[in-house]
This record gives C-alpha cells, structure tokens and sequence, in this order.
C-alpha cells in the first residue's frame, strides 16, 4: 500500500512543503522528496537543514530514518554534512524546471516624453511627509483597524475628511454620510451598477473622460451630451432632457475644456435636480483645489446636499498609486451604496486610509496642495509663455486652474500634429477622443495639455518638442 505524507517543516526559519508519495519505504520516498526538492530549486544552495531529531518528529518518521536519508543525499553531493554546522545543500547551482516556452509580444515602445493629461508629477511625491503620517497613524491605530473593515472606510479618514472638505471645499457633511472608495471609477461603478441608484438615460457633459462613459455604458445606461461652452455645460437643457433623472458635471473646472461652472447654470442644475422625484446630480470635483488665477470655486453639493453626490480623490493631489476616493452620499443613499459595497472593505487598504487621515489632521496635506499649487503655476506660466513666442496664433484656455491646458488647432490638424509629436518620442493627446460620439455641438480641433505629468528634468524638452511639433502660422 502507498502512504502519503504531505507536511511542512521549518528549514532555517522558513517552511518547507514535503510530499513523501509514491512507493517504497518510508527512507525512500523522504529521500525522493529531498532531492527533488534541491533539483527544482526550492531548497537553495546553502539552506541549512534542519537536525533530523526535529525533521523527524516533525514528518512522524524515526530519527535514523532521517538519518539514512540526509546521509545518502550527502555520499550523492545534494547534501554536505560539517561537524558543528549541521547538514546544508551543497553550493552547486540548482537545476531549473524546463518551462513551457511563451511567445510573448513585444509592448509598444513607450514615449521617452510626455504631456498626456491626467497625471501629477511623480517626482513630486511627498515621501518624507506620508512615511511620518503612516507612522504616527499605524501606531495609534486600535486593534480592530486591522482586522475586518467596514465598508464606509475608516472613521479616523471620514472625520478628516469631512472637516477638510467643508473648510476647502464647501461641502455640507458628517462623517457617516461619507463613504470611502477605491477612486472616482470605483465609486461610478457602484452607483451606476446593478441596484445602484443610476438608471436609464445620464446627461453628462458633450466633452469628458471616454473612460467614465464607458463605465455608464457598460451598466446599461444611456448617456445624453450637454453641450459646453466657455461657461460650461448647458444646464439649461436638463429641463427638456426626456427621462433623465441624473447629471454628472464636472463644476469646479469643465474637463476637459476648462473653466468653472457659471453661477446661473450650477443653480438651474440644482433647480432641475429639486424639481424632480429622484434626480440627483453627481459632482465630480477632480482637480477643485488647484487653481491659479481666481478664486475657489465651491463645491455645487453646498447648495444642495440631499440632491448632490460629491466625488473626489486624491489622485491628482497626491498620486494615483494611492487608491483612495470618496462618495459624500446625500441621506437617503447611504445605505443603499453600503449594500452594493458589501459587508467587508475589499477596495481601499487601512492602511492608506489611516495615513490619509493622518495627512489631513496635520495640516501636511494643505501643506503639499500649497506647494503643488505654486509648482503647477510656474509649470503652466511657462508653457503659456512658450506658446506665446512661438505659436501666437493658436489660442490656448482652460489655464486658469487645473493641470492641462487646451490649446486650439487649425481645422483638419489635430491628428497629424499628434502623429507627428509621437515620431518625435512625445506623447500628446487630441481633444477629439473626449468628444462624447453623439454631441451634435460645432467641434474643433485642438489639443490636451497635461503640463503635470513630465519630471522636472524632462519638462523642458517635452516643451520643446511640442513647440517645434504645432503647426505654423498660414
């Protein structure tokens, strides 16, 4: 009869899995799985074994079963055995498993330059600040932090985070209408998915993230283009919009197009939204807290907390390696987005949102925004000025806040200036592929700036390219 043993014994601190199979004796099969243990490389050269009084008791066999077997592996050379050092693989290169051969299609080479929207500067990370905030935050964190989580998100983050956005942002809340996501797409998918409080047809603004329409998409809504001028979107149209019930608007700074929502349009948003049972407008407010030349434009969910969802992250401010997002949930949704959220936190890690918590407390986020702020400034102050001496006849907007400018092209030009920056190791995006495929409003060709994304010592020659890329005065 075939016995099989499979255990784990400890070798130099770590475990080790044994699968004593197969036939013959018991010295046999454990020598067998020693060896093909050393072969395939899971026992690396210089591991130390364990004595073969513990390898015994551990596996069940008797101790000079053990014994014959470390000593047949060491006349064999897998083995090398020293008095007062134990027995240990011998230094000799283990043999590699043959792999199935893989045929693996070379990535497209990436861009050594980049202007692509966005993205904030990487380099521009404040390592020192978060490492302290996670710090500090790990070691008060209670107990329970670490254990199941809840799906509103830390109450540590929530508290933070409502103080903050109501001091900078304008937003009317408490902590437990706050519920912590994985970042904007995170929180569309869950209010526009099965049982979320989105159905049928989503105005959404003519120009915006190809991406957040395919999420809607993807859930079986329709979405329904507002056009937007250089006052933003035209909501004045919502009242007319058949069997709409939501908007999703970009307030703070139309993207891509720029520029702040005009204070008759946020309120007729409003308006529209009080006007109808179950209409909600969701506000996505991504980059509020950069802006250069006026002053903050608040959040819309300030004049109507029960009709507005408010969305944000910091994937901007701070990186979007940090999923961390939010939802401030009017009342009567809260429960409703826990339950589409499940019972256990599966999206955003604890420990990201108790230095987050602790970032905000402190005052070292203000700080960082302050900073980014004044860098994002003198970034975009440059490119302007470039623009200005060598391509004065293209007109350039959506400067005064955000982190990427629009710079307008002549007709018929905006795919063959983006080719051409491309040959030329740039990465440029056109305004074209955020033109929302059923907008019947003029369009234009133009450009997306993403004047965050370079580091600081590729920014110049990402300027230059793109200068010597536009097209010339006709």
């Amino acid at each position: 009869m075939t016995e099989n043993r499979v255990n784990s014994m400890p070798v130099s601190g770590a475990d080790l899995h044994l699968e004593l199979s197969g036939g013959g004796s018991r010295r046999a099969r454990l020598t067998r799985a020693l060896r093909e243990a050393v072969r395939e490389g899971r026992l690396a050269p210089g591991t130390r074994l364990p004595p073969y009084r513990s390898l015994a008791t551990d596996l069940g066999l008797a101790r000079n079963t053990v014994a014959e077997a470390y000593a047949e592996l060491v006349a064999e050379g897998w083995l090398v055995a020293r008095q007062g050092s134990g027995t240990s693989v011998a230094p000799r290169a283990a043999a590699r498993v043959p792999r199935p051969r893989q045929v693996r299609t070379a990535p497209a080479p990436r861009p050594a330059l980049s202007l692509v929207q966005g993205q904030p500067d990487a380099g521009s990370f404040p390592r020192a600040a978060w490492a302290a905030a996670a710090r500090r935050a790990l070691n008060a964190a209670p107990n329970e932090a670490f254990g199941p989580g809840d799906p509103r998100g830390r109450p540590e983050l929530r508290r933070a985070l409502a103080d903050y956005l109501g001091r900078a942002r304008g937003v009317r809340t408490d902590p437990e209408r706050i519920v912590v996501c994985a970042g904007f797409a995170h929180a569309l998918r869950l209010l526009s998915g099965a049982g979320g409080p989105l159905r049928g047809t989503l105005a959404v603004e003519a120009y915006g993230l190809p991406f957040h329409r395919s999420i809607l998409t993807g859930a079986g809504l329709r979405t329904l283009p507002l056009p937007v001028d250089e006052h933003g979107a035209r909501t004045d149209l919502l009242a007319g919009a058949k069997d709409v019930r939501a908007a999703l608007l970009t307030p703070a700074h139309q993207f891509p197009t720029g520029g702040p929502l005009d204070p008759r349009r946020r309120a007729t948003a409003v308006d529209w939204a009080r006007a109808g049972s179950g209409r909600i407008l969701l506000e996505d407010d991504y980059d509020g807290e950069f802006r250069y030349d006026r002053q903050p434009v608040g959040a819309v969910q300030g004049l109507d907390p029960e009709r507005v969802v408010y969305l944000g992250s910091v994937s901007k401010s701070l990186s979007p390696a940090v999923r961390v997002g939010w939802m401030v949930l009017p009342g009567h949704l809260v429960d409703d987005v826990l339950a589409l959220k499940g019972e256990r936190e599966a999206w955003t890690g604890v420990t990201d949102q108790l230095a987050l918590a602790d970032f905000l407390d402190s005052g070292a986020y203000d700080r960082h925004v302050r900073r980014m702020r004044q860098h994002y400034r003198d970034r975009r102050d440059r490119l302007v000025a470039l623009l200005a001496e060598h391509a004065p006849h293209l007109g350039v907007s959506g400067i005064a806040a955000g982190l990427h400018a629009v710079l307008r092209l002549p007709p018929g030009t905006e795919a063959s200036v983006v080719r051409a920056a491309a040959r030329r190791g740039l990465a440029l995006e056109g305004l074209a592929p955020y033109r929302h495929p059923e907008s019947t409003d003029e369009a234009y060709d133009g450009l997306v700036i993403g004047y965050a994304t370079p580091s600081d010592h590729t920014f110049a020659s990402a300027l230059d390219v793109l200068c010597r890329t536009l097209p010339a005065l006709p």
